[in-house]
């Protein structure tokens, strides 16, 4: 069998003499998508904290194909092929959709600080970042400055920036928070075509979004994985169902953080 893509081996987190991440171990192979639920404070966006260099463990280990990131800086884990969204918006107002994208694109195409380069003549680095217009549906925005787009359009904008460095793995926290139904559902569609090869883990609280794009879901419930199945094993949990005050998952009554 190969080798999971991320692996978490009894990892902690403790702030204090209050431990968050009490031992979670998790396996996530090349590819799979992952939603990590669980109710208000069960440890969720902890849990991204430290797999994105956020936070440092107390104890355990996080090894990303097979190397431990424990210690290492979140830029340093993004080269290393990890990249991760946040929940609130996380873009340059001031620039426009194509710089943002531009700006995304540089490091992964070896540019690093080259400052004597022209941007406008990184014909690689313009032609990825056209193409990731298209992929977002935003190459009508194009000089759109993003501090006027809708939000919607500033989601798929910082989703754009994600993966514009070619990262193996994505890190989405609450993508659809804030969103219509309708915008939901095109950004469901959105997400899985553009995280299309990659291995996708995502924080969620719209149980709709979860069953629409989830492989698996990893329930965290007081800083332990209560459990990890498919959609369909996790919902007949009858544990996981305890933990929800009875609801059933399906029904969406999953909290935040």
């Amino acid at each position: 069998m190969s080798q999971p893509i991320l692996e978490l081996k009894d990892l902690r987190k403790s702030f204090g003499k209050t431990e968050i991440i009490r031992g979670v171990n998790l396996a996530v192979n090349a590819g799979e998508r992952i939603a990590v639920i669980g109710p208000n404070g069960a440890g969720k966006s902890t849990l991204f904290n430290l797999i994105s260099g956020r936070f440092e463990p107390s104890s355990g280990d996080i090894l990303l194909k097979g190397q431990r990131i424990n210690g290492k800086k979140p830029f340093e884990i993004n080269r290393m092929g990890l990249s991760r969204s946040f929940q609130i918006t996380n873009i340059f107002p001031k620039l426009s959709v194509f710089e943002n994208l531009r700006c995304g694109v540089l490091w992964s195409l070896g540019y690093k600080y080259s400052f004597w380069k022209f941007l406008a003549d990184l014909d690689d680095a313009n032609d990825r970042a056209e193409k990731l217009m298209e992929e977002i549906r935003l190459d009508k925005k194009r000089d759109v400055l993003a501090m006027n787009l809708t939000y919607a359009e500033q989601r798929a904008l910082e989703i754009g920036i994600t993966i514009a460095g070619g990262a193996e793995v994505i890190l989405l926290d609450e993508p659809t928070a804030g969103m219509s139904k309708t915008e939901t559902t095109r950004f469901i569609k959105l997400i899985r075509e553009v995280t299309e090869g990659k291995t996708l883990l995502t924080v969620e609280h719209d149980m709709g979004v979860v069953f629409g794009l989830a492989d698996k879901i990893a329930v965290v419930v007081y800083g332990e994985v209560l459990a990890f199945d498919t959609p369909d094993a996790v919902r007949a949990n009858a544990k996981v169902q305890e933990a929800y005050l009875g609801s059933p998952v399906a029904d969406g009554q999953a909290g935040g953080h």
